[in-house]
């Protein structure tokens, strides 16, 4: 039985948008905890999700068309 999940405190309200960056971050890896996504289930705003998704694949992209234009000239 998974244990209940606790509404977000002061503090997690926060530390939201940092944990949404790391969230985000790991999931570009693909590699998350359990607990971890639990915990961030119910602390992050699905709102900083899609923005900060989007901005990280933003600059992925960019990212990689700069070392692309790089390596070719």
């Amino acid at each position: 039985m998974k244990p209940p999940v606790q509404s977000p405190g002061p503090a997690a309200a926060d530390g939201s948008f940092f944990r949404t960056l790391k969230a985000v971050a790991w999931s570009f890896v693909g590699i998350r905890k359990n607990s971890e996504y639990q915990k961030d289930l119910s602390s992050i705003n699905p709102l900083h999700v899609i923005i900060v998704g989007i901005g990280a694949a933003l600059a992925l992209v960019v990212g990689l068309v700069v070392l692309v234009n790089v390596v070719v000239h």
